[in-house]
């Protein structure tokens, strides 16, 4: 051949693609004549993708974010790593801009900080706005 690279590479893409049979799907149609492509699947394998998704959703749903502007004392006790120390530096501190503020200005470590990220928000409690607006 004129061009053996070129050819091995057609070779490889061949084997590449004939050699996983996952990467095909079946086509069905349903009672209107569309075309529909289909996973194979098991029923109980279905199901348990399922049940998961929606233990996830279920669980996010749980989740109420604390507000470190505008939380109590005991609101923000009940965050993993927050005592009544840090707490009580967290509402010395307010407002903040965003949560990323506490490591910044040094009111909790960044440890306890990555633990309750996910936990807390920075949204606006009462007055925040006037309150950012002084403390530039």
């Amino acid at each position: 051949m004129k061009y053996p690279i070129l050819s091995a590479a057609v070779v490889m893409t061949a084997l590449l693609f004939s050699a996983h049979p996952s990467w095909a799907t079946e086509v069905n149609t349903d009672k209107s004549g569309n075309l529909e492509p289909t996973r194979k699947e098991s029923a109980s394998h279905e199901a348990a993708r399922k049940s998961k998704l929606a233990e996830k959703q279920h669980a996010a749903a749980k989740i109420k974010l604390v507000n470190i502007n505008a939380a109590t004392k005991a609101e923000l006790m009940k965050l993993p790593g927050i005592g009544s120390a840090q707490a009580d530096k967290i509402i010395a501190g307010r407002p903040y801009g965003s949560k990323a503020w506490l490591v910044t200005n040094k009111v909790i470590t960044e440890g306890e900080f990555m633990s309750i990220r996910k936990l807390i928000a920075a949204g606006d409690g009462p007055g925040t706005a006037d309150l950012l607006k002084k403390k530039k």
